[in-house]
């Protein structure tokens, strides 16, 4: 299996490249729009054919790359189940496996950052935790249906029960931390330790956030897989 972890500095967004490299397949998860062309170029660099663009949720901090690198590859855009996104091309539900090659990734449901978010488990042993589960920390839940309690239960009751030595990579790291451990996070990380569901949904609904910077702009154009309003009218103009 190849795995490259690919970063955008603006939004301190984690992209991961996974591919097998006999088939020459290869899965971009969770791809920024301003790195479309870092990613093609690698893909290239590689020989690599791009199956799929997956995404772990909607969005509010960062635009997805999904719309472009499709148009330009002829890759499918998958999003979890239930997401508000009506240009997908494949849904995925919880249990459900993508395939690139010999590469098996598996959905896991773990709502509660937003209510249709998904976590990823490659080749059993890399867990792409998106925003549910970030290293010492979690994503927060005050918008896009977020729910609290919903989301300890999925990092507790999901995430937490997989072998102990699997590999967490999250979606966004502002501190330079590029992977972790399900049995790190369970010892260090301080959203979850020592605290019940009660305790953690006092603490989360207490955080009083701002927004993301790009949340106006970003959630609407993910719900078109990525496009802008911009792209959106050079197209209708071509």
């Amino acid at each position: 299996m190849l795995f490259r972890q690919l970063f955008d500095r603006e939004s301190s967004t984690y992209t991961y490249l996974i591919a097998d490299r006999a088939a020459a397949e290869a899965i971009l998860v969770d791809p920024v729009l301003e790195q479309v062309e870092r990613d093609l170029k690698l893909l290239q660099e590689l020989g690599l054919t791009l199956r799929y663009c997956l995404e772990t949720h909607v969005h509010a901090d960062h635009v997805t790359g999904a719309a472009q690198l499709r148009s330009q590859t002829g890759c499918l855009s998958v999003v979890p189940n239930q997401a508000s996104v009506a240009c997908a091309d494949r849904f995925i539900q919880d249990g459900e496996m993508l395939h690139v090659g010999g590469v098996e990734v598996q959905a896991i449901a773990t709502p509660g950052h937003t209510d249709s978010h998904m976590a990823y488990l490659v080749g059993g042993t890399h867990l792409l935790t998106g925003d549910a589960l970030l290293i010492r920390g979690c994503g927060r839940t005050d918008f896009q249906s977020g729910n609290a309690e919903t989301l300890f239960d999925s990092v507790t009751q999901r995430l937490f029960t997989l072998p102990e030595a699997t590999l967490i990579y999250p979606a966004h790291d502002y501190r330079g931390q590029t992977v972790s451990s399900v049995a790190e996070e369970k010892r260090w990380n301080p959203r979850f330790v020592g605290r019940s569901r009660d305790e953690f949904r006092q603490f989360m609904n207490e955080l009083n956030l701002p927004d993301p910077q790009k949340m106006m702009e970003a959630l609407p154009a993910n719900e078109r897989c990525g496009q802008t309003l911009a792209i959106v009218a050079n197209t209708y103009s071509i």
